[in-house]
C-alpha cells in the first residue's frame, strides 16, 4: 500500500511538472518575457558587460574630452585677435597662436592658451606667452593678459544673460 501511494505521488508531481513548462519546451533559456526587454525602464536596460569600474582606467585619449566654457573661449579669441592663428582645437580648449604685435606694443608675442574645465572660473584658463627671441614674458604682462580675458568672458555671460 505504501509503495502504490509513493508511486500515485511521484506521477502526480511529474504530472503537474510537466504542466508548468509545457509552454518552454522550445525556447531558449537566453530568451526574455517581452516586459523585460522594454528599454524605457531602467532596471531592465542591458549594458556592456565590459563596462566595470575598472574601465575608467581604460580610456583611450580618443574618447575623452575637456568641456569648454564658451564665454572664455570666445573672449580668448576676441582679446588675442591681433595674433594670426595656428591652431585651434575647441574639444581639447587649445589655441596656438603665431608671433604678433598689439596695438600700440612695440614686442612681438605668441600665446597658448588652455581652457580646461567648463566653469567661468581664472582655474579655467591658462595663457602662456612668449616674446620673439625667446626673452622672458614677464608676469604682470601675462597676468594682464589672463584679466583681459576674464573681463571680456565675464562681460560676454553678462550680455548673454539680458537676451
Amino acid at each position: 500500500m505504501r509503495t502504490r501511494n509513493i508511486v500515485i505521488l511521484a506521477i502526480a508531481l511529474g504530472a503537474l511538472t510537466a504542466c508548468g513548462s509545457a509552454g518552454r519546451l522550445g525556447s531558449a533559456a537566453t530568451d526574455r518575457p517581452d516586459y523585460y526587454s522594454n528599454p524605457n525602464v531602467p532596471s531592465n536596460v542591458e549594458t556592456d558587460a565590459s563596462n566595470t569600474i575598472w574601465s575608467i582606467f581604460n580610456k583611450k585619449s580618443s574618447e575623452s574630452t575637456v568641456l569648454v566654457n564658451k564665454y572664455l573661449w570666445s573672449a580668448s579669441l576676441e582679446v588675442l585677435n591681433f595674433l594670426p592663428i595656428q591652431s585651434v582645437d575647441p574639444f581639447t580648449g587649445v589655441i596656438v597662436t603665431g608671433y604678433g604685435t598689439p596695438p600700440g606694443g612695440g614686442r612681438a608675442y605668441r600665446a597658448t592658451v588652455l581652457i580646461d574645465d567648463p566653469a567661468l572660473d581664472a582655474r579655467s584658463l591658462n595663457v602662456a606667452l612668449q616674446s620673439r627671441g625667446g626673452a622672458a614674458v614677464s608676469k604682470a604682462t601675462s597676468r594682464a593678459v589672463e584679466d583681459a580675458i576674464l573681463s571680456r568672458a565675464r562681460e560676454l555671460r553678462i550680455t548673454d544673460n539680458k537676451l
